[in-house]
């Protein structure tokens, strides 16, 4: 089939790509400030645990701040872990395929499962961010911190995988149309899973051989 069929041309392309880019410079950027919380939180965690102990004093407001700022990495960050490809796959059967059979299930997995998750969840999560808003929720334990910026934290986080799933998207069909380079084959190496994937057929060979 031919590209023009596929993937638009011309301007149509640059802009595209150009709109990747700018996603891929946008969500690690925040990504790389969002897992600076996790220190915080570290800090958080220490410093009432110190206070608990030490002085017998402690408030619920601080452990509901830890979940927060926990809550705040994991969310905010799922575009920025899907950037750098970070996420739970099963590399052990992926890794198994050409790249080229590896980028049609990327396509595929982010059409019809990433994209509609991601949107279904951040749609259906906003409505409870609002009413909790309007209405003033505060945590039902005694000294608790106001809920809404908690739940504001899904619809944003989902919108963030969105948005990134539309990059990763546009690059994978780039690639597929050879409009791009694969950063998977200019790379400098296997990735921490697919060296996983690789020592554990090593082991199984090894534990074949010793049977037989």
């Amino acid at each position: 089939m031919p590209q023009s069929e596929t993937f638009p041309r011309g301007n149509a392309v640059q802009a595209l790509l150009k709109m990747s880019r700018l996603i891929d410079a946008v969500t690690d950027f925040i990504g790389r400030q969002v897992y600076w919380l996790t220190l915080v939180a570290v800090l958080v965690s220490s410093g009432n645990a110190m206070i608990r102990y030490l002085f017998d004093n402690s408030s619920n407001a601080w452990l509901e701040l830890q979940w927060y700022l926990f809550s705040a990495v994991f969310l905010l960050c799922g575009g920025y872990a899907l950037l750098h490809g970070q996420h739970v796959r099963i590399d052990v059967i992926y890794s198994r395929f050409s790249r080229r059979v590896q980028l049609y299930i990327d396509v595929f997995g982010t059409v019809f499962f990433l994209l509609p998750t991601a949107i279904l969840l951040g749609y259906l999560s906003w409505p409870v961010f609002v009413n909790a808003y309007v209405g003033g929720e505060v945590s039902s334990n005694a000294g608790g911190l106001i809920v809404w910026p908690a739940r504001l934290l899904v619809p944003i986080g989902f919108l963030l995988l969105a948005v990134q799933g539309v990059s990763e998207l546009i690059k994978r069909i780039a690639i597929i149309q050879g409009l791009i380079p694969d950063p998977a084959e200019t790379g400098h190496g296997p990735t921490a899973e697919e060296e996983l994937a690789r020592a554990i057929a090593e082991a199984r060979e090894q534990q074949a051989k010793t049977a037989n």
